[in-house]
């Protein structure tokens, strides 16, 4: 048989040698989903910190201004949803999929949230945003601690602070470097390093946000409406010292077990059960071969392959 025959063209495309590309994301963020993620922490910043700006005679009060957050944050992080959708980012597998993830983070929470700070869930969010990227981190730790608040009837004023802070702490974890390269021991050192820092991150946001409304606990960590910002800084550093570096460690020092421990099993499940969705596939009908699972290489001129 000629060398030339019609048979070796076919070679390129054999499935022992998969093309190596950038990582596909389920939820992967576009323009209109980076505005309203922007937006919501533009708005989460200035919902945490306005009360260390504000001047004596304010009045001010999470309790009071809680209620109007929680209407306008949850609109905006439907946005988010809403904008990733719209760019193509997530299709009703990634909706399958965050669904899963959110309610097993949701049972997990109260196994250990009343116990020195053991909250399991984070290293699930730290796992699930590593593999799913930072949209879908996002969107997962925000409607994870949602379910975890009707499940355990945990709603209140400070429910939308949780939400974000959720959010943002599993945004970070997707946003870690070498989503594509890093593998093995070094992805998992960097993972339980950044669980370690962002589970302190985590505890001194939400410690900002019910600090405020603690009056009269001693003047060194009280805080002091209209006192400058320094002054006021100081004085959460010695609360949070005084109050929650236990509990902060406790929930840190877990997240960094669990990860060692069990992540690269949890890493290669979440992995296996992304490429089997395979997000970024397209999907089309042929004239009665049903669906096309991928696609084909070109085997003709015209592309048919008729």
């Amino acid at each position: 048989m000629s060398p030339t025959s019609p048979v070796s063209p076919a070679s390129p495309a054999s499935p022992a040698s998969p093309a190596r590309g950038p990582v596909k994301r389920p939820v992967r963020i576009g323009p209109r989903a980076a505005v309203a993620l922007v937006l919501v922490t533009l708005i989460g910043i200035a919902a945490f910190g306005w009360p260390l700006l504000a001047d004596r005679q304010s009045g001010l009060a999470h309790s009071q201004d809680a209620p109007w957050l929680f209407a306008a944050l949850l609109p905006l992080l439907v946005a988010v949803v809403v904008a990733t959708i719209a760019d193509d980012g997530m299709d009703a597998k990634a909706v399958a999929m965050l669904g899963v993830l959110a309610a097993v983070g949701a049972a997990l929470r109260p196994l250990g949230a009343g116990t020195a700070g053991l909250e399991p869930m984070f290293f699930l969010m730290v796992l699930s945003a590593r593999v799913l990227g930072p949209g879908f981190g996002f969107v997962l730790g925000s409607v994870t601690m949602f379910a975890s608040a009707l499940l355990t009837g945990g709603v209140g004023p400070w429910m939308p602070f949780q939400m974000l802070a959720m959010g943002w702490f599993a945004l970070g974890a997707g946003l870690l470097p070498g989503a594509g390269r890093i593998r093995g021991r070094a992805e998992l050192l960097m993972l339980a390093a950044y669980g370690f820092v962002g589970s302190f991150a985590y505890g001194t946001v939400m410690n900002l946000q019910g600090w405020v409304l603690l009056q009269g606990m001693g003047q060194g960590i009280s805080f002091h409406p209209g006192e400058p910002l320094g002054a006021n800084l100081a004085r959460f550093a010695a609360y949070c010292l005084a109050t929650s570096v236990g509990w902060d460690l406790g929930r840190a020092a877990l997240t960094v077990v669990l990860t060692l421990t069990l992540g690269a099993t949890l890493l290669k499940a979440l992995r296996r059960a992304t490429r089997k969705a395979a997000f970024d596939a397209p999907v089309s009908f042929g004239p009665g071969a049903g669906i096309e699972r991928e696609p084909a290489p070109e085997r003709g001129t015209n592309g048919s392959g008729g």
